[in-house]
């Protein structure tokens, strides 16, 4: 024994033998994410995934790998590496193969919490793109049978929505049942976007990005940096079930969705902290609103361009301002990545430093409990927050962004600490949480979210 709460058995190998192989362009999803690790250090795991599926039921350890395997021969993406040429960065689809699997058994701790100690292991090292299938696998047993399966996957391979069609996926094939081919992969998305219509499509995203920059501030912040901390970039986060359920109240009262709702929060905050009337930000969008590309496993996400000039008024204005903004966002974020930062640079300096990012793929937290709608205010004291990680380099100022639990809402805040200090950093967080649970009961003036929140003058002193 090692003193880890698990013991490694063996490893086995998984063969695949897939539909087809091939090479093609990288889509314009894959092209947002390889423009990126390319100013990553090699070996960076930024991009990486921990992630970890149940097997339920009473399968064997050989129905487990089976389905495995069958994942990965379904789903080009997983099998897919991805290079640079002369001609640009292309995607190489492996027709077969054979993927390592590790087998483990819990020892001391449940086979989910032994999963997600693997997947994190999995993914604390960075893919080799060009060498190396986009995914890394173990299954852990418990009683002499399988129980979770753990994973490290790349965001070049699957975004949000790719995961849970492939938790779909998982749990079908555990139970016995033929699945259809998938009838899209990111080969033939790669094939839809140079085409005449693909074009137009990006095109059009391209026209309205020129509009907006051509109007755009040029700068977030106006302030000289400070001393950043070392390493530079913080992620800080909050869990709160009081943002959640005010969220919920505020969505239907106002008909909006959530995402609306915490997304405007973020920027009026931004605006209150740094005294701006306009907040621009880069809102990441799924693009997932094209049939064909609602059942690919892959990945198509890409920034979009959210710009909320603020009106006078109440928060509840703003956020049916933002709503609409948002609409107008998600409609204009499918476009060729090189194309946009060759017009960024002829647009001129537009400083799109800020993020927001909603990971949800299950709307509006539905295992909240119902009662807690009734008195968000109430629940504030079960809220905490907590540090998550640093890095040396992170190509952002300020990302605002949410995790995928159902029952309270994770909301994460990255900042470039040289610009906004940790301190500030927490008081964002916990200003969104004042924010809504006070429109819960209240109509707000956005004249005074500064005030309410805690941000006067906050940036200045913790500056000095």
């Amino acid at each position: 024994m090692t003193g880890r709460p698990f013991a490694r058995l063996r490893s086995t190998t998984v063969e695949f033998t897939g539909e087809r192989g091939g090479e093609a362009p990288l889509t314009w999803g894959q092209r947002s994410i390889w423009r990126i690790t390319r100013w990553l250090e090699d070996g960076d795991p930024y991009f990486n995934t921990p992630w970890v599926l149940p097997v339920l039921g009473r399968p064997d350890l050989d129905t487990v790998l089976r389905a495995l395997g069958t994942l990965v021969e379904r789903h080009e993406s997983l099998r897919t590496t991805c290079r640079e040429t002369p001609a640009g960065p292309v995607q190489r689809v492996a027709s077969g193969g054979r993927l390592t699997v590790g087998i483990y058994d819990a020892v001391d701790a449940t086979p989910r919490q032994v999963a997600a100690e693997l997947a994190a292991e999995l993914a604390a090292e960075g893919f080799d793109y060009a060498a190396e299938l986009p995914l890394r696998c173990a299954v852990v047993t418990a009683d002499g049978r399988p129980r979770a399966l753990a994973l490290a996957l790349s965001h070049l391979a699957v975004d949000a929505w790719a995961l849970d069609l492939l938790a779909t996926e998982w749990r079908r094939l555990l139970a016995g049942e033929e699945l259809p081919p998938p009838a899209w992969q990111p080969m033939d998305q790669a094939a839809f976007e140079r085409s005449d219509k693909g074009a137009e499509r990006g095109e059009r995203a391209l026209r309205h990005w020129r509009s907006v920059l051509e109007r755009a501030p040029g700068t977030l912040f106006d302030h000289p940096p400070g001393t950043p901390e070392d390493p530079r970039f913080v992620r800080v986060g909050m869990e709160s079930a009081a943002v959640a359920a005010a969220a919920r109240v505020l969505a239907e009262r106002w008909s909006v969705s959530t995402t609306s709702v915490l997304l405007t929060a973020s920027a009026v905050l931004l605006t209150a902290l740094t005294g701006r009337g306009t907040a621009v930000m880069q809102f990441i969008v799924g693009n997932r609103h094209d049939p064909r590309l609602r059942d690919m496993v892959g990945t198509a996400v890409q920034d979009g361009l959210f710009v909320l000039d603020l009106p006078d008024g109440t928060f509840a204005d703003a956020v049916r301002a933002g709503h609409r903004q948002a609409l107008i966002t998600y409609r204009h974020a499918h476009y060729e990545p090189y194309a946009m930062m060759a017009l960024r640079e002829k647009t001129g300096p537009v400083d799109l430093s800020a993020y927001f990012n909603d990971v949800r793929t299950v709307p509006a937290w539905p295992n909240l409990p119902a009662q807690a709608t009734r008195d968000p205010a109430a629940l504030t004291g079960r809220t905490r927050t907590f540090h998550v990680g640093s890095w040396a380099e992170v190509d952002a100022k300020v990302f605002f962004a949410t995790g995928p639990a159902t029952h309270t809402c994770q909301l994460y805040l990255l900042t470039d600490t040289a610009y906004l200090p940790r301190p500030i950093a927490y008081a964002l967080l916990r200003g969104v949480e004042t924010l809504l649970v006070r429109c819960v009961t209240e109509e707000v003036p956005l004249g005074r979210v500064a005030g309410m929140c805690g941000l006067v003058g906050a940036l200045s002193e913790e500056m000095t």
